[in-house]
């Protein structure tokens, strides 16, 4: 898809001044943004920020204090929870129920429902579908959570961290489902504790902090705006390092180097007039990591 079909996608979801209060807290404090069809938008911050609760009112779950939500220009109505994908966090399944007997159980609760046999295909559950439900390892899990969550053939899925505690080979597994999802044309509204899943699944993202949006944009679009420059490593303790007189910025975190630069060949040129040793050094473009940090002074984990 080229930049201008993108572009001119309709919006899907509409947030406008959404806010969740409990008592004198507010959860989510005046956020507004729109989603267009067909993308997966990402909705980033650290723990407490209102990410989670902003995602249950949108869903349906929460009733918000004040605001309001369209899908597709109009205000949602009863139908909007047959047309939406959930995939929570966290989610209990029956122990005793195999793998075939869930999908067909989760199949019936609705009137548009995708055929079983496709969506077993596409969430590669083939081998497991006589596996009880506590048998599943957690990326085996994940898959039948996606499955379930695409069953009803939504149009609109919120992902709610649907990656959290699998190993690496999992977790890219479930990034390729979730990307041949978004081929398929549906929207994905995505929350998730890791940088690099965001920066790969997602085409537009929101950072929350403290229940109110700080920044939104592209992942490329938000790394230019915030994070200039290259990251320069030099491991192991260099007693020669010329701590006082080294022209640009850099920091010493054990016994790491990190030098900051806007340009890689002015640090190569700096290293090399103060004959530092540049042998391990290694260079790092800035990532989706440093603009969380630098704009809400967190890691994504606290």
């Amino acid at each position: 898809m080229n930049k201008r079909e993108h572009k001119n996608r309709h919006t899907i979801l509409d947030v406008r001044h959404l806010v969740k209060t409990y008592g004198r807290f507010k959860a989510v404090d005046d956020i507004s943004f729109s989603i267009r069809e067909g993308i997966c938008f990402g909705l980033l911050g650290p723990n407490g920020a209102g990410k989670t609760t902003s995602m249950e009112v949108m869903e349906g779950i929460l009733k918000p204090t004040a605001g309001e939500i369209y899908y597709q220009g109009k205000q949602r109505d009863a139908s909007f929870k047959e047309e939406i994908g959930i995939q929570f966090q966290q989610t209990s399944l029956l122990a005793f129920l195999s793998v075939a007997e869930t999908l067909k159980t989760f199949q019936s609760f609705y009137r548009k429902r995708q055929e079983l046999d496709s969506l077993v295909r596409k969430c590669h559950l083939e081998q497991l579908l006589k596996k009880p439900n506590d048998t599943l390892s957690g990326g085996q899990r994940q898959r039948l959570l996606l499955a379930i969550a695409l069953i009803n053939d939504p149009s609109l899925m919120f992902l709610d961290e649907p990656s959290t505690g699998l190993d690496p080979q999992a977790r890219r597994n479930l990034w390729d489902l979730v990307e041949n999802v978004k081929e398929e044309g549906k929207t994905i509204i995505l929350t998730t504790h890791y940088m690099e899943e965001a920066q790969k699944l997602c085409d537009e993202i929101a950072i929350m902090d403290q229940g109110r949006i700080i920044a939104a944009g592209s992942p490329q679009g938000l790394i230019e705006q915030y994070c200039e420059g290259i990251t320069v490593t030099l491991p192991g303790y260099d007693a020669d390092f010329p701590e006082a007189d080294f022209p640009l910025q850099f920091s010493r975190v054990n016994d790491v180097i990190e030098i900051y630069a806007k340009d890689v060949k002015i640090c190569l040129q700096a290293l090399m007039d103060f004959n530092v040793d540049i042998h391990d050094m290694t260079v790092r473009a800035p990532n989706l990591e440093d603009v969380f940090l630098k704009l809400t002074g967190k890691k994504l984990r606290a």
